[in-house]
């Protein structure tokens, strides 16, 4: 039996978890306050400050460092394959050094030192800098703007191994389209074990979500960009924070949504069709991807719990593949499993 800790840093939170093979037996969120946060002026400094309450927290709760391994959720790397990678000084260094603050850019510093200290392997594994596009997918008609990999990728490729697990497939031989359909929303196309194509789902294209505008005409962004109307931190923010069903109906709660378009509420039945439309839409592209072979289409995230929205896409979807639902985004497990496999010798180690 194996003992793995896992940890996923958030923006107010740190999430722990301990688990014996692929049995989570303890689970803990430590909650940050913005009044603790607000004494750090960049995500570095939260370090030693996350570290101490980490351990604190295994601590208080008898949870003895004797561990197979550590594993830490992936943070804002240089464009990476997926996969699992054992934390080493080149991650570490390029998380420092990130030009994208996040959290999670943390997590391999905690969970090296950790790991260090019990003397066990660390880990990390498909970071949402995952990168494996065809170079075909990667141009646009401006030299100057490639498209570039940002998505969901440890939830979307866990589900994906899940899946094929579950009918006796292996993911490496088969074609499957993921849509992970939260805040923000991703449809990936996976060829063989590759994400060969995906959205952006952080800064502006494919679907729009409940925080996020997707893609949008360029001239109009132009224009709207030379108004004067709007800074640039404003503009951003449109396309990540305040975009998508926030900006048109001010909320993005999908189960109030729905309850307002069941009430016979016009507007707020458009909004959300028109989103599950442009899903639809993206899963439509990620088919032809594949050369319109896919095996299946996984809806997953926390809109997949919802039966109005899954049925909307499969009155769209399901006459191009069997439709597999697979709701909410298990992180913690999608990392401990990948750590198994890693020290099962059923995944193999990436070098970063």
């Amino acid at each position: 039996m194996k003992k793995i800790l896992v940890i996923n840093p958030g923006s107010t939170s740190t999430k722990l978890a301990v688990y014996e093979d692929d049995k989570q037996v303890w689970r803990e969120s430590i909650y940050h306050s913005t009044e603790d946060l607000a004494h750090f002026h960049h995500i570095n400094e939260q370090y030693e400050y996350r570290r101490t309450h980490t351990l604190e927290a295994l601590e208080k709760s008898n949870i003895a460092l004797k561990f197979d391994a550590v594993i830490a959720r992936g943070g804002m790397l240089k464009p990476t394959p997926g996969g699992v990678y054992r934390i080493n000084e080149r991650i570490k260094h390029d998380l420092w050094h990130s030009t994208m603050e996040h959290a999670s850019n943390l997590a391999a510093w905690i969970a090296d030192d950790i790991a260090s200290a019990v003397g066990c392997p660390s880990f990390i594994a498909d970071p949402v800098v995952t990168d494996e596009l065809r170079d075909i997918a990667r141009l646009t008609g401006i030299p100057e703007i490639p498209r570039i990999s940002v998505f969901h990728a440890l939830n979307s490729r866990a589900v994906s191994r899940r899946y094929a697990a579950r009918i006796g497939r292996k993911y490496e031989d088969m074609n499957l389209i993921v849509a992970h359909l939260g805040g923000g929303i991703s449809v990936s196309a996976h060829h063989y074990g590759k994400v060969v194509d995906v959205n952006n789902a952080l800064n502006g294209e494919g679907p729009f979500s409940p925080e996020r505008a997707g893609t949008i005409p360029a001239r109009q962004l132009v224009d709207l960009c030379f108004s004067g109307k709007y800074t640039h931190k404003e503009l951003c923010k449109m396309l990540n924070g305040r975009g998508g069903l926030v900006a048109h109906l001010g909320t993005t709660d999908v189960p109030t949504i729905i309850r307002w378009a069941h009430a016979g509420d016009k507007k707020h039945k458009l909004i959300i069709e028109s989103m599950l439309y442009t899903v639809a839409k993206q899963v439509g592209a990620m088919h032809v991807a594949l050369h319109a072979q896919t095996d299946a289409i996984i809806l997953t995230g926390g809109i997949a719990h919802n039966e109005y929205c899954v049925s909307t896409l499969r009155e769209w979807l399901e006459s191009i593949a069997p439709i597999v639902v697979m709701p909410g985004e298990d992180e913690m497990g999608a990392l401990a499993m990948n750590a198994l496999g890693a020290l099962n010798n059923e995944l193999p180690l990436q070098e970063y």
